[in-house]
């Protein structure tokens, strides 16, 4: 009998809630991915250097000058500095750089710390690899973290901890204070870390992204993981890298080439041209803030509450006030009556933890956010 390595995983919600969106014709602001066009600029360079014959295998870390371009951007904007030839490495998405991440350093009884509600790759990975997660549980409304209680959960098998910010789902962001405390966490300690950082330029209210890559400590110990998807728009293009000392990179890029080898070739090319010019990311938190800041007053006479999302595509509603259902039949509902999909967000905590929030995604066109928050105020 075929014997399953994951058989307590299903179809991810994020299918799930999109069929169920698409099934009753509601608005979809449930999975992560945006509604309105890709700059023509950026699809016109994915054009002209298919035209021009760049398609073939990439080298397996990536093309040359796209990875000089991810260095030059980190150390301008970070002062972290990453030689492109060993410490940069491009992926098939950053989903991809984690997985490889994870199993690169996580064997067999390794304890992997996760911070939960959590990106739902984080888990299987772990698993696939041998690895035994570590929860700790960050609750609505400010999911702060409580570093004693990380401290607490460290012992003599912790060889990982996932560090995401910002923060998917929450919208959360973490501080100077907060990457001070891991400081003094990993310092002395075999330990590890993963930066899950795909939201980096998605950040709000004139907030600073704090890189793991910014301090040298834990640089010297991290796995940071991007995405182009995320802060240009084209999520399907699945393109992301990792950035990481040589010693780490010579392990990961060992994982990389047997999990895709190379990544799309002529994508890499448009991208490094594209991010030449800098305005093209440096604009991206302003673009959506204003479509957070939009979405928000149109559910300023709604019975939902909130905290303003800090980083993130994505907006977090509370409904405790308006029902007790629980939030994975309200999502449900909502999608089939009021027709706006959610993502119910107990489903990121493995013991299913319900603080009745709703995650909604603010990745969307101006009419869809008005009329969404139309919808949303009529309950």
């Amino acid at each position: 009998m075929f014997k399953s390595k994951l058989p307590d995983l299903g179809t991810t919600i994020f299918t799930t809630m999109s069929a169920l969106a698409n099934q009753h014709g509601a608005i979809n602001l449930s999975q992560g991915f945006p509604n309105f066009e890709v700059d023509s600029r950026l699809t016109e360079l994915l054009s002209r250097y298919t035209r021009e014959g760049y398609n073939q295998y990439a080298p397996m870390a990536g093309v040359p000058i796209l990875r000089e371009i991810i260095a030059e951007k980190q150390n301008r904007i970070y002062g972290s500095q990453y030689n492109p030839e060993h410490e940069v490495t491009v992926t098939s998405g950053a989903t991809e750089s984690i997985f490889a991440a994870i199993a690169a350093t996580v064997s067999f009884g390794d304890e992997v710390i996760v911070f939960e509600p959590a990106y739902d790759s984080y888990l299987p990975a772990i698993e696939l690899n041998g690895g035994v997660p570590v929860y700790i549980s960050l609750s609505y409304p400010d999911y702060s973290v409580n570093w004693d209680e990380v401290e607490s959960k460290i012992s003599p098998k912790t060889k990982l901890i996932i560090i995401n910010t910002p923060h998917n789902p929450s919208g959360t962001i973490l501080t100077d204070l907060d990457f001070q405390r891991l400081e003094k966490i990993i310092s002395d300690r075999n330990i590890f870390l993963i930066g899950d950082e795909v939201y980096e330029h998605i950040i709000f209210d004139g907030a600073p992204h704090l890189s793991l890559s910014k301090s040298e400590i834990l640089r010297e110990k991290s796995f940071v993981c991007g995405s182009f998807g995320k802060t240009f728009h084209i999520t399907g293009w699945k393109i992301g890298y990792c950035l990481a000392p040589e010693k780490l990179s010579i392990e990961f890029r060992k994982i990389h080439q047997y999990l895709t080898f190379s990544t799309f070739t002529p994508a890499q090319y448009a991208l490094a041209e594209y991010m030449q010019d800098k305005a093209n990311y440096e604009k991206i938190p302003q673009f959506y803030q204003q479509k957070r800041d939009l979405f928000l007053s149109g559910l300023s006479s709604s019975r939902f509450q909130f905290v303003p999302s800090r980083g993130s595509f994505f907006q977090n509603l509370f409904y405790g006030n308006i029902t007790d259902k629980p939030d994975v039949e309200l999502a449900r509902e909502l999608t089939e009556t009021i027709k706006v999909a959610s993502i119910p967000v107990s489903v990121f905590y493995h013991k299913k933890t319900d603080d009745k929030v709703l995650r909604f995604c603010f990745a969307k066109d101006d009419e869809t956010l008005r009329k969404a928050g139309e919808l949303l105020s009529g309950i």
